[in-house]
């Protein structure tokens, strides 16, 4: 025999098993997730990854940085966009400024000698539309990388140069991803 506790704690536990379930359902069916890269078309009738592949980028300013890192970041970019594919006629421009700074996190405990850097690298873009040179976004990027320093001389130069890449190829992909964001909702 139940009692009539037990009826109604079973009955409970179905209205709030029902009550989640229906709640899932409905945020489910308002969910607008889609794919970024796949193949829906933008408002503007195309696919992303076709958007992307119709920019060009301006060769990055590199005033206060080393020429290697805006050669990784031009060149990380340019395969993001066209992902090894023909190269489409251009129909946007992407500028960038750029500036890697180096700043020492760690120092050696008896010698003062710093033990561990951390690289910067800041960027500026703005993405314009070629035919009516219409700023169509713009917006800023940035990474960081640490790398050790020893006493190591050629060691400490490829560290550096290694930081220099992964901030880099970090800020590619961010600016990408936000380039993507812009084209796939814009209307």
């Amino acid at each position: 025999m139940s009692s009539p506790d037990g009826i109604d704690r079973s009955r409970r536990n179905f209205l709030n098993v029902a009550l989640s379930a229906a709640l899932a359902g409905g945020l489910a069916a308002g969910c607008q997730v889609r794919p970024l890269y796949g193949t829906m078309t933008t408002p503007g009738g195309q696919a992303v990854p076709a958007e992307l592949a119709a920019i060009d980028i301006d060769p990055i300013s590199d005033r206060y940085a080393d020429e290697d890192a805006a050669r990784v970041l031009y060149n990380e970019l340019t395969f993001n966009f066209e992902r090894g594919a023909n190269r489409a006629e251009k129909l946007y421009r992407l500028k960038i400024l750029m500036d890697l700074a180096s700043s020492e996190v760690g120092v050696e405990q008896l010698s003062d000698v710093p033990a561990a850097y951390t690289m910067t690298m800041n960027t500026t873009f703005v993405l314009s539309d070629i035919a009516t040179r219409k700023t169509l976004m713009t917006g800023k990027s940035f990474a960081t990388a640490s790398y050790d320093f020893s006493n190591q001389r050629f060691a400490n130069i490829r560290a550096k140069r290694d930081a220099e890449e992964r901030a880099a190829k970090a800020v590619a992909q961010d600016i990408q991803a936000r380039i993507a964001g812009y084209f796939a909702t814009r209307s």
